[in-house]
């Protein structure tokens, strides 16, 4: 009887063995794990060490970086791009420069693959820190978007979306492409699939791509084949995760997809995975942000969430308070439109100085650097003083036809505090406040459904110039793959900004 019952115990164990731990995920957080505009995010897991990586479009520098142990709290370690030889942003808007990023670890080094629009070429760059400094761009030939690499066996798979999802091996010393690139999958018909992912969990090569565009009816589906170049069976309840379905209509969480999976060293399987948040309908200001959800295994299949819409988890959201005194370099999250002009920025006793350049709308190296807006309630104040004619001042910038600023205006000797909107073919002075004196407090205010501009010629008595509606700065209204930074900018004449404070909750 027992040698009867050997060979089944045989295959039993066998069977077991090619399919992912069987772990419940359980962890308190907050969704969005990182908020604001922070999308396509990549992880990657090193030890007891996480890493996420996010695309940057026009912003400089380019593909945040972010750290946790577990999870749930993320620190911005700095940004990969950090110099413009790495990065040339060359007139690049909110359609191109940095699009889908991923992260990998393989033998000491650090991996980040992603697409530099404006040039039209995939390139990754390493680093043994993933603090930096990480290494120049090295070019790859196969072309497409939202590169992702598989280091498995001694070989370096590379797939990417230029028809459809394509595979090739590649030398990641060079860059040198080693095999043709082979089309393997084009998802379950889907419009736009991309941001593929290829894993090796047991016996398995598994390929998660993203459907449906990076709007309402975006999706993850996946597909597993026992060969890296296929052919690759499609999961049975795909999409594993979608908020285009009855189950997730009603959520604010929309747009969910574009994500990679990491498993924690519990064993328990998790996914990181790009969606919004709309406020005041449908409509999202805030940019795509980055998500978490549990992953558990039937079948061989990965369920996310099991099977239900994503929430915003279980635990509150913490109240951030940022005060900058400008009296040393501004830190990672401060990111400027398109590669920099360093002789326009002075900081330091108290005071960040910007000589004025072009007009945001130009989309020509404005002097502008701000911070992601990254709550629905925020309330951020700055002095502002300007030396010349011109304008200086608050800027909520969506995209470069798709702005608001609340700005010291100086002309003929006199100033005046006002409000302007660039929104579309729309462009026009809303409201204006006469001042004594060239300097002033400014204020904006939000709640997620109104923008509020305040004056103050004190700071502690303040004046509403005037409101606008969150949904104008939308991405439904204005368009582009990006979201709400707050900056602070001058045009045509030198300005200087000091007590600059933001809060968010």
């Amino acid at each position: 009887m027992k040698k009867r019952l050997l060979p089944l115990v045989i295959l039993l164990v066998a069977a077991c063995a090619e399919r992912p731990a069987a772990v419940v995920p359980t962890l308190a957080y907050h969704n969005p794990i990182i908020a604001g505009f922070h999308p396509d995010p990549s992880i990657c897991r090193v030890g007891e060490d996480y890493y996420i990586v996010n695309s940057s479009f026009q912003y400089f520098p380019g593909v945040p970086i972010y750290h946790s142990r577990d999870l749930a709290h993320w620190e911005l370690l700095g940004n990969v791009l950090d110099r413009e030889s790495q990065l040339p942003l060359e007139q690049s808007g909110s359609w191109s420069g940095i699009f889908a990023t991923t992260i990998r670890y393989h033998e000491g080094l650090y991996y980040m693959v992603t697409t530099n629009v404006t040039l039209g070429k995939n390139f990754f760059v390493t680093a043994e820190n993933p603090a930096g400094p990480w290494s120049e761009p090295v070019y790859l030939e196969q072309g497409g978007i939202d590169p992702s690499f598989l280091f498995e066996d001694g070989k370096c798979y590379f797939v990417s979306n230029p028809a459809g999802i394509v595979l090739c091996e590649i030398d990641p010393a060079t860059g040198e492409q080693l095999t043709p690139s082979r089309h393997i999958w084009e998802g379950m018909g889907g419009r736009y699939p991309e941001g593929p992912h290829l894993y090796k969990i047991g016996k398995w090569y598994y390929l998660l791509i993203s459907e449906g565009g990076t709007e309402l009816a975006h999706s993850l589906t996946i597909a597993r084949s026992r060969n890296p170049y296929g052919p690759y069976e499609p999961c049975p309840h795909n999409p594993i995760l979608t908020h285009c379905n009855l189950k997730g209509e009603m959520s604010q969480i929309q747009g969910t997809g574009h994500g990679d999976l990491v498993q924690a060293p519990d064993g328990s399987w998790w996914v990181v995975f790009l969606g919004y948040r709309n406020f005041g309908g449908s409509y999202h200001h805030l940019g795509r942000e980055t998500f978490l959800a549990p992953v558990t295994w039937e079948d061989g299949w990965p369920v996310v969430n099991g099977g239900e819409p994503v929430t915003e988890g279980t635990t509150p959201r913490p109240e951030v308070v940022r005060e900058y005194a400008f009296d040393a370099p501004l830190g990672p999250e401060w990111v400027y439109i398109q590669n920099p002009d360093s002789s326009r920025y002075a900081v330091g006793g108290g005071k960040l100085r910007i000589v004025g350049g072009s007009p945001l709308s130009a989309n020509d190296h404005p002097a502008f650097v701000g911070i992601r807006q990254e709550s629905e309630n925020i309330e951020a104040t700055v002095h502002a003083s300007l030396e010349a004619d011109g304008l200086a001042g608050f800027s909520l910038y969506q995209i470069q036809d798709g702005h608001a600023e609340l700005s010291l205006v100086r002309q003929g000797g006199r100033t005046r505090a006002a409000v302007r909107y660039t929104l579309k073919s729309m462009d026009y002075e809303a409201a204006s406040l006469p001042l004594a004196g060239s300097s002033a407090w400014l204020r904006i205010t939000s709640d997620g459904n109104l923008y509020k501009f305040y004056v103050s010629a004190d700071g502690s008595a303040w004046q509403q110039l005037d409101a606008l509606s969150c949904q104008l700065l939308s991405t439904e209204v204005l368009g582009g793959f990006t979201g709400l930074i707050l900056g602070l900018y001058a045009q045509d004449a030198p300005a200087s900004f000091s007590a600059f404070r933001y809060h968010e909750w």
